[in-house]
């Protein structure tokens, strides 16, 4: 049986859990450096996601000029396929909604499959497309722009 999951909001108290999760996430992780700033933004929020007492994953955003934007969502490799990537998701589309957003968006590396088919199951569409914008160790990715109305949620 799994532990329970649980979302909370996230602060800078919490940057250093959040690098270390975004390292393990991505070989592109964003630094404390870069990471707590974006935590201060006007308009940006966060969520940790918890799996029983531990730090699993998180979500930061932000609403501005009524469009949201996920600017990164991680979970944890060794707890994935437990549904906290869209419990945070979730929990962030119903936070921006409340915020007046219209629509939400995000990039996702077009090779991030379990990303991509979470986005598409939230009902994201591709609305665009940044050419080799992801820098892989041997190659690069490009970027998809995924956009979700927010009328409905």
């Amino acid at each position: 049986m799994n532990a329970p999951t649980r979302i909370r909001p996230a602060s800078l108290v919490d940057v250093d859990v959040m690098v270390a999760l975004h390292a393990m996430s991505f070989e592109d992780a964003w630094p404390r450096h870069v990471l707590a700033p974006s935590l201060g933004m006007p308009g940006s929020f966060a969520f940790l996601g918890m799996i029983g007492s531990v730090p699993a994953g998180f979500v930061l955003a932000r609403v501005h000029a009524g469009e949201g934007e996920v600017m990164t969502l991680c979970v944890d490799p060794a707890q994935r396929r437990q549904g906290l990537a869209r419990a945070l998701l979730d929990e962030t589309l119903a936070q921006a909604s409340s915020r007046k957003a219209e629509a939400m968006f995000l990039e996702v590396a077009e090779d991030n499959v379990a990303a991509l088919a979470l986005y598409f199951a939230r009902g994201f569409a591709e609305v665009g497309r940044r050419k080799d914008y992801y820098q892989r160790k041997d190659r690069r990715a490009d970027a998809l722009v995924l956009r979700k109305s927010l009328s409905a949620v």
